[in-house]
């Protein structure tokens, strides 16, 4: 895909990388309903709209929305971008598959950013301020048989988001790991993560993981 990048919106990195890995394995059909929930430069959405379904993509960042659909323009593919706060600008919506990357890095203090870079990847002491949300509300917006894929690092709990999507009634499991080097955000924390229990003395690597859940017919 031709990209355009530009400053103050999330660069697609790893974390991205895999979570279109694994959207690349789904059964996506023209016509089928596919969100990309908090899109950033609209990476995940445009591998989406590449299959022929129809994308929603939706960030609680103007600049992000206006580069997705930039982006999208440059390679052919047309998604719809929505502003707003994770799922309320599609309430009352089913989707066939809902795919998102969103802010988990821990991040000293419980007020989460209201502008800037680090709005698209701090979420609050434990990492959860956003992915808490996301298994409490994404579940109820899957049509039935319909496929939620979440990404995020181990320093937030994978388990604990397998736990909470399954309460939520979905079939769930892990379907792709990959651990990485810290990046620079994470290496700048790394002493603060010690001090939290977040990660062992001296550990400078997270492991990523896709949880995919599905909703039952």
């Amino acid at each position: 895909m031709r990209l355009l990048r530009t400053p103050g919106v999330y660069r697609a990195q790893e974390d991205s990388d895999l979570l279109i890995e694994c959207l690349g394995r789904e059964r996506l059909r023209e016509g089928d309903e596919v969100l990309d929930l908090g899109t950033g430069m609209g990476v995940v959405a445009l591998a989406a709209a590449g299959t022929g379904a129809r994308v929603t993509a939706i960030d609680i960042s103007r600049r992000a929305l206006a580069l997705a659909w930039i982006n999208g323009a440059l390679n052919g593919r047309h998604i719809h971008v929505r502003q707003g706060d994770l799922l309320e600008p599609v309430h009352g919506r089913h989707f066939d598959l809902i795919a998102s990357n969103p802010p988990y890095v821990p991040a000293d203090g419980t007020t989460l950013p209201s502008h800037g870079p680090a709005r698209a990847w701090d979420a609050g002491p434990d990492g959860r301020a956003l992915l808490d949300r996301i298994c409490h509300t994404a579940p109820g917006s899957l049509t039935p048989g319909g496929v939620l894929l979440v990404v995020h690092s181990s320093l937030c709990g994978i388990g604990e988001s397998c736990r909470a999507l399954t309460k939520a009634g979905l079939r769930t499991e892990v379907v792709a790991r990959r651990r990485i080097p810290f990046g620079p955000v994470m290496s700048a924390r790394a002493h603060w993560f010690e001090q939290q229990g977040l990660v062992a003395p001296g550990v400078r690597h997270e492991e990523l993981a896709v949880i995919r859940g599905v909703r039952p017919e």
